[in-house]
């Protein structure tokens, strides 16, 4: 890959200590910046591998369609590779995501197919309506139709056992005691566990999930069961995927989002950082981490893209208000 390649602005991203969470814990807690990216997320990372392998395994070739099921980053990860490679992209995203997140997509090329958010066992579920799409183009598409399949594509968790869990072994020097994030598609805590685990069998994994997800109670009980709901967009799941079974987890952590949004809120006033909800997620199950854990650790998680991604909900008064969720007092 040429270096002045966008791609290759993908990954490396800051190590970035989240001082408001260490001083709570006595910890050293730290954020990778995530939104550094070009596609201002995570997922740019799982997008370039899924690409790059299917185009390997010449599953297609320049001219042909991906198509792919997705609450928005990805697609826009996707959106990013497929130009670089001139690829077709088609993205079937729920009609609940952000505004700014479809406008994005919109921008950068993608065909928009919004339909209604259903749960995954629903035949027209937004994943497996990108698979069947994927299936009927492929009768008539000469230069190859690839289905991303994200969810249970393993290449997804191959990106961050051979990137980030790299990345944070590296900025850490060896010495992080912990990792924790939530999960969407399951491919970064697999991967991160999978890599970390591998230099070092005792640095404990936690899972953070918000509510209306399965997977905490899957974790605590083995068993899929949820209480409540979230406003977070692309993570937390009914199901187990093929990304997730992978994870080396040792513990799970739940919180609401009146919890998250605090934390957003107040690392937009105290650190001038500006992230989206499923950060606050994460950095709340740091929180919980470092408390359980002890002073002293070095515990890391991810800020998985810029809060400005989600301002017609999270920086909505009125939004905030229809959910009776915490209002800063800024707004």
């Amino acid at each position: 890959m040429e270096n002045n390649s966008i791609l290759s602005q993908i990954g490396n991203t800051p190590l970035v200590r989240l001082k408001q969470a260490s001083d709570l814990t006595g910890c050293n807690i730290y954020g990778k910046a995530e939104y550094f990216n070009p596609g201002e997320s995570i997922k740019d990372r799982a997008a370039l591998f899924i690409v790059k392998d299917a185009i390997n395994r010449k599953l297609i070739a320049k001219g042909g369609t991906v198509v792919e099921g997705t609450a928005g980053n990805t697609g826009i990860g996707l959106a990013i590779v497929c130009k670089e490679y001139e690829l077709n992209l088609k993205i079937v995203i729920p009609k609940t995501q952000s505004i700014e997140k479809k406008k994005t997509l919109k921008d950068l090329g993608a065909e928009l197919i919004e339909v209604d958010a259903v749960p995954y066992s629903d035949p027209k579920n937004y994943i497996k309506l990108s698979q069947k799409i994927s299936e009927n183009l492929k009768k008539n598409e000469k230069k190859g139709v690839f289905w991303a399949n994200q969810f249970d594509n393993l290449v997804n968790t191959e990106a961050h056992i051979k990137t980030t869990a790299q990345e944070i072994w590296a900025q850490t020097a060896g010495k992080i005691d912990a990792f924790t994030c939530s999960v969407g598609t399951g491919g970064t805590l697999s991967g991160v566990s999978v890599g970390l685990k591998e230099k070092n069998k005792n640095i404990k994994i936690a899972l953070s999930d918000p509510m209306g997800s399965s997977l905490y109670s899957y974790i605590k009980e083995n068993k899929l069961s949820s209480t409540g709901n979230s406003i977070t967009e692309g993570i937390g799941t009914g199901r187990i995927t093929k990304n997730f079974e992978k994870a080396l987890i040792d513990e799970a952590f739940q919180t609401t989002d009146t919890e998250a949004l605090n934390l957003v809120y107040d690392l937009i006033e105290k650190q001038k950082i500006i992230l989206g909800g499923s950060s606050g997620i994460n950095i709340a199950g740091a929180i919980k981490l470092g408390k359980k854990m002890g002073p002293g650790k070095t515990i890391v998680t991810i800020l998985c893209d810029n809060g400005k991604r989600y301002a017609s909900k999270i920086f909505n008064k009125e939004f905030l208000k229809s959910k009776n969720l915490p209002i800063p007092k800024w707004l």
